[in-house]
């Protein structure tokens, strides 16, 4: 599986100002309603019932929310370069620029925990994330995370 499979290139914001992460999250669930043609509250909500149980910040400045949802016949991403990091109440503290929201079938099983493994091997990748911190433009930035993986990447 490649992040093309569940990224669209309108799915990426490449400047979010957002100053919290409930604001991020709405402004992440109003782009994956606008992608998925679900509504941005059912989305938002499973995004913050999911931070309830724990921060999805996996720490040097990344967050991967992620929820399953009804009426998802596939597997959606959304991703955002916040033009301030916020706090994530991430794993090491250190504030979230960079966060990749994926969403899933209620159905999904084993392929939710392939794709969240995928985009978090991804985001392991410095040389890529210092790519993605250093681009301001949605179509980059689709593209430096579409590119598939190459082996072996700096991790």
């Amino acid at each position: 599986m490649e992040l093309a499979d569940i990224l669209a290139p309108d799915a990426v914001i490449a400047d979010m100002r957002a100053s919290s992460k409930k604001q991020a999250l709405i402004e992440t669930a109003q782009r994956a309603a606008h992608v998925t043609g679900l509504h941005e509250r059912t989305i938002f909500d499973v995004l913050l019932e999911r931070e309830r149980l724990g921060s999805t910040g996996l720490g040097g400045g990344i967050a991967i929310p992620h929820g399953k949802l009804a009426g998802l016949d596939r597997l959606h991403g959304v991703f955002a370069r916040l033009a301030t990091p916020i706090d994530f109440e991430a794993i090491d503290a250190r504030p979230v620029d960079l966060m990749f929201v994926l969403l899933a079938p209620e159905s999904a099983g084993a392929d939710h925990l392939k794709a969240l493994s995928r985009v978090s091997r991804a985001l392991r990748d410095r040389v890529l994330v210092e790519k993605l911190r250093a681009t301001d433009r949605a179509d980059a930035l689709y593209a430096l995370l579409v590119e598939p993986l190459r082996s072996p990447r700096a991790a």
